[in-house]
């Protein structure tokens, strides 16, 4: 998210016209924005995606100046293949509105996680919807699942509850710590909590770079590579991404 601070004009003649400059700069504007990008290992939730290993990943976004945003967004992926299915691509899917009252925002909208031909016995394809508050640097989201999750049977009505905080330290470096919550419903074994400590830096041009702590409390018997690595691992990841 990019903010743009205007400075107070004191002087009195031009109070009317510094008064309208303002109103139009902080008048809300369409935009359409694209990413691109690569991580040392993608980690969604703690649990890597990608058996450990980099990725790829990009997206596109377009946000309404009424407020309503829709997008999409995909990533390379090894789990599925890791379960049995057929799937190395994590495409998302998602649509919502943001808005503020007084000092609070707020983000309301729809997820899907597609994972095109994935043939698990049990579809990984899972739709979610999601409701975020914001106030001052903390962000507590709830994300609720309306289909079985991620392949696990029987798990419609799972939950993830996360709060983050962003706090600007300047010289274009931001720190982001997390704490979530992922409750596998009728799967207990595979409810964990996952935390993270991320170090941001805008480099300038689009570009940005993050190097992230992550690590969760997940059942090593249940989040595992077939050569017997833990995904829900504590490591370190490292990512730079592009955005245009």
């Amino acid at each position: 998210m990019k903010k743009i601070l205007v400075p107070s004009i004191i002087a009195l003649a031009l109070g009317s016209v510094s008064g309208l400059a303002q109103a139009q700069a902080a008048a809300p504007e369409s935009s359409l924005s694209f990413n691109a990008g690569a991580v040392s290992d993608y980690r969604y939730r703690g649990i890597s995606q990608s058996r450990l290993q980099p990725a790829l990943q990009g997206g596109i976004d377009y946000a309404d100046k009424s407020g309503f945003y829709v997008g999409a967004w995909a990533s390379g992926i090894k789990w599925i293949k890791d379960a049995g299915g057929n799937a190395s691509v994590e495409v998302d899917l998602y649509g919502g509105y943001k808005g503020a009252v007084g000092d609070v925002s707020y983000d309301v909208g729809f997820l899907r996680y597609e994972y095109p031909s994935n043939k698990l016995s049990v579809s990984a394809n899972t739709n979610e919807v999601y409701g975020a508050v914001t106030m001052g640097p903390a962000t507590l989201k709830y994300s609720h699942a309306v289909s079985n999750l991620f392949g696990f049977a029987d798990s419609k009505n799972s939950y993830y509850l996360d709060l983050s905080g962003t706090f600007d330290l300047g010289n274009g470096f931001s720190l982001v710590p997390h704490v979530g919550y992922q409750s596998v419903k009728n799967n207990g074994a595979f409810s964990y909590t996952d935390y993270s400590l991320t170090l941001g830096k805008d480099l300038g041009n689009g570009l940005s770079a993050t190097a992230a702590l992550v690590g969760t409390d997940a059942d090593k018997a249940a989040y595992y590579t077939p050569a017997g690595k833990f995904t829900g691992k504590t490591g370190v990841v490292v990512g730079l991404k592009y955005a245009f």
